[in-house]
């Protein structure tokens, strides 16, 4: 157990020995977030690209999630501005106000502490969609003529499905009686139109898929979609602190056309070309700014992302175990209390794992440190079970013998009882250290980073090469992980105790 904890514990500090040092110098710093969608990932490039122009410090955490994510984040000074949407500000975040106009966002949003910069230059709203020739074949063009078909299949964004401005309002003001409907991811729902598992999505209407995928656009015959111009929200205290880094940033408004927005997409998302090489292209092209130099190499970019991952597993491990390891030999010493502790522990697994992130935000905010605590809290179940399991089948004449020996109790835990259980111990820390490894991908949801980075955004842009950038190196992290505590065991239980574990296997 000491050599487990010893070998941790190296590996953290080496992590942390190499960690990036904050800068010290008093150049301005300038937080940026963006949605996990390919549009908002372009806008926040270009605005990271445009606060690096002006000599600030400029991390984009890109891909957090959907609106709520960011929204909380910003009002709680973890971010300094992000790209939205004056629809989804009226509609969603601000759906009880009913605010008519950008004069009375302003002000509700001035009562945030928060700014709104004037429109970026287009309009991406909402719209349904379906494929071109079935809905010639079924002569639907308005979201209207969808009542006569009942039986189509709905397929919406996770957050449409729940949205003020999405699906429940939309089925309500068009009377629509569909029943098939269900939520997937945005970039997903393309594919599942192409291959006719759904019929019906919700579009943006600035998405490069809707021509490359042949579909038709439905008209929005009761106006229910308001407009969706493109803005940045801001804090006004990091404004007020750095007016010239966010007169820059606001070189912005006004300068991307709907079909400059399309064509942006476009690239991003049907060429392949990196989010941030799109944003200086067009920096480039629109403000005659010099390109920033792309250094970030595969290699370069595995190497990161492992230190993010192994971070996150490390830590919420080493918790785990020095939590979790007590409990377990209280629940084998106190049979009511373990059934408690036992209970608790497996209700907590049973918790999906995105939500149990989604419940951290509001508490620690984003990052890794709801992340470390989600992974923590998955990783006590197999611990305390085998911990308890292991201190339980002692059998009961080597208890006796410690006993006749006149070992005090802590004694005869420390010297007997938990090297017998070792091999169980070693066990379930090893099953929780690849759970975590696994689960921690589902972090880069709320900006932990990690191996799930690349695989998120091989999923929003349909790249198998970068699903893969972040699955292979996982699973091969879980085999490494599985194989040294195989090591561990060999190391510090006897040979003895592991052939006489395998035969009780």
């Amino acid at each position: 157990m000491r050599a487990l904890l010893a070998s941790i514990l190296l590996v953290l500090s080496w992590l942390v020995a190499c960690a990036p040092k904050a800068e010290v110098e008093s150049t301005p710093e300038v937080r940026v977030g963006s949605k996990k969608f390919t549009e908002s990932v372009i806008l926040g490039e270009m605005v990271a690209r445009l606060a690096r122009l002006s000599e600030a410090r400029a991390v984009h955490r890109r891909e957090l999630g959907g609106t709520t994510v960011l929204w909380e984040a910003l009002k709680r000074g973890e971010l300094d501005l992000y790209p939205e949407y004056t629809g989804t500000l009226r509609q969603e975040l601000f759906a009880a106000r009913g605010l008519r106009d950008d004069a009375a966002l302003r002000e509700a949003l001035a009562a945030e502490g928060l700014g709104m910069s004037t429109s970026l230059g287009f309009n991406n709203t909402y719209a349904l969609g379906m494929k071109e020739a079935e809905a010639e074949r079924l002569g639907i063009r308005r979201i209207s003529d969808l009542r006569a078909h009942p039986g189509l299949r709905f397929g919406f964004s996770n957050e449409f499905m729940d949205r003020g401005d999405g699906w429940p309002s939309l089925r309500d003001r068009y009377q629509l009686p569909q029943q098939e409907v269900r939520g997937l991811d945005h970039d997903l729902a393309y594919q599942g139109l192409e291959s006719g598992a759904i019929q019906v999505t919700d579009l943006y209407s600035t998405d490069a898929e809707i021509a490359a995928y042949g579909l038709r656009v439905l008209e929005d015959d009761l106006k229910h979609f308001p407009a969706y111009d493109a803005v940045l929200l801001y804090r006004e205290d990091w404004a007020r602190k750095n007016p010239r880094v966010l007169a820059v940033i606001l070189r912005l408004e006004g300068l991307i056309s709907e079909q400059e927005m399309v064509r942006l997409n476009a690239r991003a998302r049907l060429e392949r070309v990196p989010e941030g090489q799109v944003a200086s292209e067009f920096l480039t092209r629109k403000l005659g700014i010099e390109p920033e130099v792309q250094a970030d190499s595969l290699a370069s970019r595995l190497w990161r992302r492992t230190r993010e991952h192994l971070f996150l597993v490390l830590v919420s491990l080493l918790g785990a175990v020095v939590v979790a390891v007590p409990l377990g030999v209280l629940a084998a010493k106190r049979a009511r209390v373990g059934r408690v502790v036992l209970g608790l522990a497996g209700i907590i697994q049973t918790v999906p794992s995105l939500a149990l992130l989604v419940v951290m935000i509001p508490l620690l905010g984003i990052g890794s440190r709801p992340a470390i605590v989600a992974l923590f809290l998955y990783g006590l179940l197999p611990i305390v079970r085998n911990t308890a399991a292991g201190l339980s089948g002692i059998p009961g004449d080597i208890r006796e013998s410690a006993e006749a020996l006149g070992l005090p109790p802590l004694a005869r835990l420390w010297r007997i009882e938990l090297p017998l259980a070792a091999p169980s111990i070693l066990a379930g820390i090893q099953t929780a250290a690849v759970i975590n490894v696994g689960t921690a991908t589902l972090g880069a949801l709320i900006g932990a980073g990690g191996y799930g980075q690349p695989i998120l955004t091989g999923i929003r842009l349909d790249d198998t090469g970068l699903i893969l950038e972040g699955a292979v190196p996982a699973a091969l992290l879980a085999l490494a992980v599985s194989a040294l505590f195989e090591l561990i065991e060999r190391l510090v239980v006897p040979r003895g105790l592991r052939v006489s574990q395998g035969q009780g296997t």
